[in-house]
């Protein structure tokens, strides 16, 4: 039928069943069906066209540019209403306006795409978000690590990311005749720290957690945001262990994640188990122990679960989880797996109490996923609202006219000296200076007058409560 984007896709599928729908003789399609016979037989009044769009074939830049219609439709009006209103508020929060709006975040294109700059606002959050982690991390009995961006290609061909990853890494540099790569993930660094001395049974559990800056390759087509980048942190951890401890090791890392996303206002969650997949490394034995480990683990949690079979990586069980959020949409942040194929490539051992050399159970785990995404999960669930503790301006001081700007400075430096993020605003009449407070939301502001400065006080006006008195 003269479709070769089809035909291109259709070569490229390599697992089975293939389906392709249609109607009688007269139209075939790629795709699972079911298809409508007639226009008419859908309800008009809950169909949009919403937008046109030039796209790249299949996202490359080098390839065609094709038109994308955008649509959506419902079984009925209510159901589109509901939808075009939930759509409008989406954009209302979308984190690149926001961030943009609030001078959090910018990309770029002189440097590149899918590469973040964090501007001074946004750093302070990002600061507080890493402070508060790093601190939780280490009462849990984790160490930090810092480790280098980039490390001999040997190290990958080891951890066999060249094998497997190679598309979403970035190209060798040749240095002093060695060959260089930058990283796209943590976890063989932390097997290189655990690797420089021998370890006895008693040493465990190790836990080592690292903010690693991570590359990886994307098409430009397919960058978005904070969403989808090149460059990115990620919350990373690693758990070493014997497998009797699997269990209480994986409870832990699940009381953690609750008590790290509870207080940025997450407590819903969307929890899947996933099990064995057809081809997996490792045996049957050490598959059952550690999926019923991570079973265990979550009832002991009491946390709901959904079982995916067969859908765990070929080299370990996972548990993944996605957050809700205001608008009620799910992100994937939060993941467990445990991993039987790195400390066999690495040749990671201890020492038992019989003296014998074992292989060590290695445990990954992320809470946030990367920062730079749960950031703009975390813009578009507050609307850029940010509580108190998160906002990086905490309180703007407003003085009614510039005699007054001496004591607003000095309210400031007392402020900042007791840890609270301040700063003092003038040179605009005072109802457009609490406007302008208000538009770049911040949560307090402190005017000050003739009286205030009299009498050594502020009146303090909350941007969701209004004044709360002097």
């Amino acid at each position: 039928m003269n479709e070769p984007y089809k035909m291109e896709i259709l070569g490229s599928i390599k697992e089975e069943p293939i389906t392709i729908y249609h109607i009688g003789n007269e139209w075939w399609d790629l795709c699972a069906g079911p298809h409508v016979e007639s226009t008419g037989n859908i309800n008009r009044k809950a169909v949009e066209l919403e937008s046109v769009a030039g796209a790249y074939w299949r996202g490359d830049e080098k390839r065609p540019m094709l038109q994308r219609i955008y649509g959506t439709a419902w079984e009925n009006e209510k159901q589109l209403k509901a939808y075009l209103h939930f759509k409008e508020e989406a954009k209302r929060r979308d984190h690149r306006r926001i961030g943009q709006d609030l001078d959090l975040f910018s990309i770029q294109e002189e440097a590149g795409g899918g590469l973040v700059f964090w501007h001074p606002k946004g750093a302070i959050i990002r600061h507080i978000i890493e402070d508060s982690w790093k601190r939780i991390h280490m009462e849990h009995g984790y160490d930090l690590l810092y480790t280098p961006h980039v490390a001999r290609a040997h190290l990958w061909k080891t951890s066999g990311h060249l094998d497997f990853y190679k598309e979403n890494m970035y190209d060798q540099m040749n240095i002093e005749d060695d060959l260089y790569q930058l990283r796209p993930m943590n976890c063989p660094y932390h097997i290189l720290v655990y690797k420089r001395k021998l370890h006895s049974y008693r040493d465990f559990p190790i836990r080592v957690a690292e903010l690693g800056t991570v590359y990886r390759y994307e098409l430009s087509g397919s960058l978005h945001g904070l969403f989808r980048v090149r460059g990115f942190t990620q919350d990373d951890a690693h758990i070493f262990c014997l497998e009797d401890q699997i269990r209480s090791e994986i409870r832990g890392v699940l009381d953690l994640t609750e008590r790290i996303l509870l207080q940025f206002g997450f407590s819903k969650y969307e929890v899947n188990l996933s099990t064995r997949p057809e081809k997996a490394v490792g045996d049957d034995d050490i598959w059952d122990k550690a999926t019923t480990a991570l079973r265990e683990a979550l009832d002991d949690k009491g946390w709901s679960y959904q079982i995916d079979e067969g859908g765990g990586a070929f080299y370990g069980p996972k548990i993944d989880l996605k957050i809700e959020d205001a608008l009620g949409r799910k992100w994937q942040c939060s993941t467990i797996q445990v991993d039987f194929n790195l400390p066999q490539r690495f040749d990671i051992t201890y020492v038992d109490s019989n003296l014998e050399k074992k292989r060590p159970i290695m445990i990954h785990r992320a809470v946030l996923g990367s920062l730079e995404r749960f950031f703009g999960v975390l813009i578009e669930h507050y609307a850029g609202d940010f509580p108190l503790w998160l906002s990086p301006i905490q309180a703007r001081i407003l003085p009614v006219t510039d005699n007054q700007l001496k004591f607003c400075n000095e309210v400031a430096r007392k402020l900042k000296e007791n840890s609270v993020r301040a700063e003092v605003c003038h040179g605009e009449r005072l109802p457009k200076l609490i406007r302008n407070a208000e538009k770049q939301k911040i949560p307090l502001m402190a005017v000050v007058g003739p009286k205030e400065v009299e009498t050594g006080t502020v009146t303090v006006r909350s941007r969701f409560g209004g004044s709360s008195g002097v």
